[in-house]
């Protein structure tokens, strides 16, 4: 359940590897954008936490014999004894009422660091699975995400009948297979199309467009990706 909009938080996963790259000035306006909508800010910042991207059995306490990623989530979450970093950005991301991916757009997807933190916290047993179900019966139903990315291509390669072909189909796995399968309502996505392309000035002008579309979604429950 949500809670009332003046105590809502926002949990921000950064996976940038440049601190002054555009992707990242990108997301302290849009972590700007909803503090002044009204949401108390967290931002996880992977690359500055050094986040490991794979999962290993090592983060596990009981692995003698076959090891099976998920029943060991499961098993860890039910004992108590999930590593202190996953535990940690676990119980982060469910306090959290909104989650915000940052990224760019690597091979039409996530870049691995921010991939293997989704392996590691959304905890079978915690997250999806065990007392919860899928979807609608997950742990984070009633809640939202959105994502917040940069490409390489421009806006014209990303539509219908472009090089590229639609966004969305490019995002399609992560909405459905990553947010609306553990139980996230998903917001429309703020996209940059090409910012290594824009002079300053564009850069800043876009920026100040990030401002006003997160604004609007986080002002706007209903902005939901169709």
């Amino acid at each position: 359940m949500s809670k009332p909009d003046a105590a809502r938080t926002a949990l921000i996963v950064h996976a940038h590897p440049e601190p002054q790259s555009f992707s990242t000035a990108q997301m302290l306006t849009a972590a700007g954008a909803l503090r002044d909508a009204g949401y108390t800010v967290d931002v996880l910042d992977l690359y500055a936490e050094n986040w490991p991207p794979a999962l290993d059995r090592d983060d596990f306490t009981s692995t003698d014999g076959y090891f099976k990623p998920q029943a060991e989530q499961q098993r860890a979450a039910e004992e108590g004894t999930l590593a202190p970093r996953v535990q940690e950005h676990l119980d982060r991301l469910l306090t959290a009422d909104l989650l915000v991916f940052s990224f760019p757009m690597w091979w039409f997807s996530i870049p691995a660091i921010l991939k293997g933190w989704v392996d590691q916290v959304f905890v079978m047993g915690a997250v999806f699975g065990g007392d919860y179900g899928l979807f609608d019966k997950a742990a984070l139903a009633g809640k939202q995400a959105m994502l917040l990315l940069t490409t390489g291509g421009p806006r014209e390669a990303f539509q219908s009948g472009g090089t590229l072909g639609p966004l969305n189909d490019f995002l399609f796995h992560i909405h459905r297979g990553m947010f609306e399968f553990v139980g996230y309502q998903v917001l429309d996505p703020v996209v940059t199309y090409g910012p290594a392309r824009m002079t300053d000035e564009q850069r800043t002008e876009a920026l100040e467009a990030v401002r006003e579309s997160v604004a609007l979604v986080a002002g706007d429950s209903q902005l939901t990706v169709h």
